[in-house]
């Protein structure tokens, strides 16, 4: 029996636009860019304002569909050195949430490493997510840190600052293919 929130249930939502925000951000980071640049901020907000409400639910279920694959990369790939993806990966990424307290408020640290915890163990972030609700504002920036950070220990752990959007890349190339 399946799961409530079981992924094959989840709207796989616009990945190749949450991907692209997400590459954007990544590349600002590896720029060494600190704050965000002006003209990329406005094309971002441009973009977001021509989706309207329905693209931007895609782009949220997209993003919640990179989260899911980063942490399955993740899952087998700390698996292969009998490591525990939740063991190894929610830790540091709860530090690292906390030392952004502007762009995430504490009080949603515990929404995004339930995502984590939820993708790491096979299920839906967005499914798991709407158990309680609407995303609320204060969680559309957090979530996208989230699919971020995940993104940037994907990097790292492959020494490779765009394995991580190739990864992905790929997978979407795989199954328009197939």
């Amino acid at each position: 029996m399946l799961s409530p929130c079981d992924p094959q249930r989840a709207p796989a939502g616009d990945v190749s636009a949450a991907l692209m925000m997400i590459d954007s951000r990544l590349k600002a980071v590896y720029d060494g860019r600190t704050g965000a640049d002006p003209d990329q901020q406005a094309l971002v907000d441009q973009f977001a304002a021509s989706l309207g409400p329905e693209g931007v639910d895609d782009v949220l279920d997209g993003t919640c569909t990179l989260i899911y694959m980063f942490m399955q990369w993740l899952r087998m790939a700390y698996e292969d050195h009998d490591e525990d993806v939740i063991e190894c990966v929610v830790p540091n990424f709860v530090a690292s949430m906390r030392m952004m307290p502007r762009s995430v408020p504490p009080e949603v640290i515990p929404t995004m490493a339930g995502l984590l915890i939820a993708a790491g163990t096979g299920l839906s972030p967005n499914l798991w997510r709407q158990q309680y609700g609407d995303w609320t504002e204060a969680e559309l920036t957090p979530l996208e840190a989230t699919a971020l950070l995940l993104a940037e220990h994907i990097n790292r752990l492959t020494d490779d600052h765009d394995f991580a959007t190739r990864l992905i890349t790929k997978a979407l190339s795989d199954s328009d293919d197939g």
